[in-house]
């Protein structure tokens, strides 16, 4: 199950086929909405979910590239893809100390829906901000923990060759471009190869977690 602003539902939807089987596609529900309000978007899973695999925003500028628009003269990323949605209320939206409280809003839904001892796992990637750092990874940590989540790995998705003992970069038009910008304004930036995947377990413990 997924939820996003109404386009992303739509490609998820439309995704399925090409994904699934015809009899497996018939059990995914795709349902749009606020993540911040599981409890109440799906109060009848309350600590009945056994696994929550989730991708949140990454804090920062995105887009959906469209190469051959921009090769027109027109925007590389459509508007209507920025952050995932024109809503300023959108959590694809959100930088800083908004965010973070998003986020944590998300996590705690999560430890709504799970059965104690279920699974959480989250995918992020470090980005930079204003030349800095966003160490999503080492927030993602700090936030599950607040929300009631042990945490139990983490696992690095490479998105690289490995080549004589050394990673062979596969970076995006927009990636070696930004990579570029940031070099020559002397930012020590370099080509994200990899994610960070994180797995967090509710406890089976009375009284604890969330």
């Amino acid at each position: 199950m997924g939820w996003s602003s109404t386009p992303w539902a739509e490609l998820a939807r439309a995704k399925l086929d090409h994904a699934l089987p015809a009899d497996q596609a018939r059990l995914v529900e795709v349902q749009v909405g606020d993540a911040r309000r599981l409890p109440e978007l799906l109060a009848d899973l309350s600590a009945q979910v056994d696994l929550v695999v989730t991708s949140p925003p990454y804090a920062c500028d995105t887009g959906m590239i469209d190469k051959p628009a921009w090769q027109a003269g027109q925007p590389l990323c459509p508007k209507d893809t920025l952050n995932y949605s024109r809503d300023p209320a959108n959590l694809g939206r959100a930088r800083g100390e908004g965010w973070r409280a998003g986020i944590g809003e998300v996590l705690a839904g999560c430890a709504h829906l799970l059965r104690p001892g279920g699974l959480l796992v989250t995918v992020t990637k470090n980005t930079r901000r204003d030349g800095r750092l966003n160490d999503l990874a080492a927030a993602t940590v700090q936030l599950t923990g607040q929300a009631g989540f042990e945490y139990l790995q983490h696992l690095v998705a490479l998105h690289a060759a490995i080549r004589d003992g050394g990673l062979v970069a596969r970076p995006s038009f927009w990636q070696l471009t930004q990579t570029r910008k940031a070099r020559a304004r002397g930012e020590p930036a370099h080509l994200v190869v990899h994610e960070d995947v994180l797995v967090f377990t509710k406890p089976l413990r009375v009284g604890a977690g969330a």
